[in-house]
C-alpha cells in the first residue's frame, strides 16, 4: 500500500538539485505522485525529471526564482493548466546564510537566506493556496535540525529556520479552516555526496579519515548512523499523503535519533 500513498496526486518541489531535493522527486514518484519540478537551474531539473521518467513516473520542469513573484505565479500557472489540480507543495529551496559568529556576522547574508528561504517559502504557499484548498492539500517544509542546538557559527542559520518554523505554524493555524495541512521536516545531517565531500575536507584538515569523521559524527546519534536523502523524503511523502490527514502544524524530526524532540 505504501507505493500507492501519492497515487493520482500532483506534487510540487522547489529547489530540486542533486541532493535531497532530488530523492524527494524520486520516492513521490515511487509513490504515484506526478512531480513538478522547481529551481533556478534548468540542467538540473532536466536531470531529475530524467530519473523520475525512468522509473515509470510523470514530471514537468518548470525553471522558477522562488524570489521573483512573477515567476512564482507562472509556476502555479503551468502546474494548473498542465495538471488540473494541487496536492502538495513541498518548500525545500533554502540560502544559506553567513556561517560566521552572530558578533561578526553578515547582515546581507542574512537578508538572502531570509528571502529565499523564509519569504520564498511563503510567496510559494500564498500562490499554491487556492489549488491546495480546492484539493484539502499538504504543504511540507524542509527545515533543519540546526532548531535542536546552538553549536558556534550556526547563529544566522539557526535564525532563518526559527523564522521558517514560526512562519509554517503560524500557516498551519490559518489555512487550516480552508482543510491545508502545513508540517515541517527536519533532517539531520544527510548523506548526500556534498555531506561525502565536506567531511573529506575535513579528514584533510586534520589528518585521520573520511570514514573517521563519519563514525565521529555518527556515534552522537541512536542508531549510530546519518540518515540518507531517501529515508527523508519518504517522511516528505508520507506528510504530504493522506495518511497523514490529521497531521497538522507539527514537526517530524528525522536524524536517527541524534536529538530528540
Amino acid at each position: 500500500m505504501s507505493a500507492a500513498l501519492l497515487d493520482k496526486k500532483v506534487v510540487v518541489v522547489s529547489g530540486v538539485g542533486p541532493g535531497l531535493g532530488r530523492s524527494i522527486c524520486l520516492e513521490a514518484a515511487a509513490a504515484g505522485a506526478t512531480v513538478v519540478l522547481a529551481a533556478r537551474t534548468e540542467s538540473r531539473l532536466l536531470e531529475v525529471a530524467a530519473e523520475v521518467e525512468a522509473i515509470g513516473g510523470t514530471a514537468l520542469c518548470v525553471p522558477a526564482d522562488i524570489t521573483d513573484e512573477a515567476a512564482v505565479q507562472n509556476l502555479v500557472t503551468r502546474t494548473v493548466e498542465t495538471f488540473g489540480r494541487v496536492d502538495a507543495l513541498v518548500n525545500n529551496a533554502f540560502s544559506m546564510p553567513s556561517m560566521k559568529p552572530l558578533e561578526r556576522t553578515d547582515y546581507e547574508q542574512i537578508r538572502s537566506s531570509l528571502d529565499m528561504t523564509v519569504l520564498g517559502g511563503l510567496r510559494m504557499t500564498q500562490a499554491f493556496t487556492p489549488a491546495l484548498a480546492e484539493a484539502k492539500g499538504s504543504v511540507v517544509m524542509i527545515n533543519s535540525m540546526v532548531l535542536r542546538h546552538s553549536e558556534p557559527r550556526y547563529g544566522s542559520y539557526k535564525l532563518t529556520k526559527a523564522a521558517l518554523l514560526a512562519m509554517s505554524q503560524t500557516l498551519a493555524t490559518e489555512l487550516g479552516s480552508k482543510g491545508v495541512r502545513v508540517n515541517s521536516v527536519l533532517p539531520g545531517y544527510i548523506w548526500t555526496d556534498q555531506l561525502k565531500w565536506y567531511f573529506g575536507e575535513i579528514a584533510g584538515k586534520y589528518g585521520i579519515t573520511a570514514e573517521q569523521v563519519y563514525a565521529q559524527t555518527a556515534a552522537k546519534s541512536d542508531l549510530a548512523r546519518l540518515p540518507e536523502p531517501a529515508e527523508v523524503a519518504k517522511a516528505v511523502v508520507f506528510l504530504a499523503s493522506d495518511w497523514a490527514s490529521a497531521i497538522t502544524g507539527q514537526t517530524l524530526d528525522v536524524n536517527c535519533g541524534e536529538y530528540h524532540n
